[in-house]
């Protein structure tokens, strides 16, 4: 199978994401899809080569990991963002279970923003943990760590650099406002309704 690209060219113009964030992050966001492909292929080839026991493999397996969560972790993000964003609705069963766990809307967006604000570069993660019935906010250093394994993200944050400095500057907080004024929470209400 070959991942293709989506699009996401319906997002320029969004508040606080100039056209050129946008583009460069669609570019950085292409070559993930790119090198997923390529390390799939190259994989494959090892394996039919006989070649699975080398270090060249278990370099490029590890490898696999990074690239396959950068394209997937940003086709999250983008998802979850739309022209003009649109408000959480609270009648809806995310923003009860976003109560239940955090025992109102604002301390979760407090945490979540809390997350965001934390000194690296990664992901801010709000994903629901079946298991346990539970939401958590997480946060995913580089892509392919801090991952809660069989949790389902519902909203991405990309707090790398690349997400805000243009637009920015190191002003994360003031990215992180733009970003929550950019959230569809249709989408990810979606993302939480297909959870099982």
């Amino acid at each position: 199978m070959t991942y293709e690209p989506k699009n996401f060219e319906n997002l320029p113009g969004t508040e606080g994401f100039s056209d050129q964030l946008l583009k460069n992050h669609f570019t950085l966001y292409q070559g993930y899809v790119t090198n997923t492909n390529k390390l799939a292929d190259t994989l494959t080839k090892f394996l039919k080569d006989g070649k699975t026991a080398t270090p060249e493999y278990a370099e490029l397996k590890r490898r696999f990991g990074w690239e396959f969560n950068g394209m997937r972790l940003h086709e999250y993000y983008f998802g979850n963002i739309a022209l003009g964003g649109k408000e959480p609705d609270r009648d809806s069963d995310l923003f009860k279970k976003i109560v239940e766990n955090f025992e109102t809307y604002e301390n979760w967006e407090k945490d979540f923003k809390a997350n965001g604000m934390m000194r690296g570069i990664g992901w801010v993660v709000l994903c629901y943990d079946s298991t346990a019935n539970r939401l958590f906010n997480v946060w995913i250093n580089e892509h392919d760590a801090g991952h809660l394994s069989g949790a389902k993200p519902l909203l991405v944050m990309d707090v790398f650099e690349h997400a805000y400095i243009v637009d920015y500057g190191l002003k994360r907080a003031d990215y992180i406002k733009a970003f929550f004024r950019a959230i569809d929470w249709t989408v990810v209400a979606n993302r939480f309704n297909k959870r099982l």
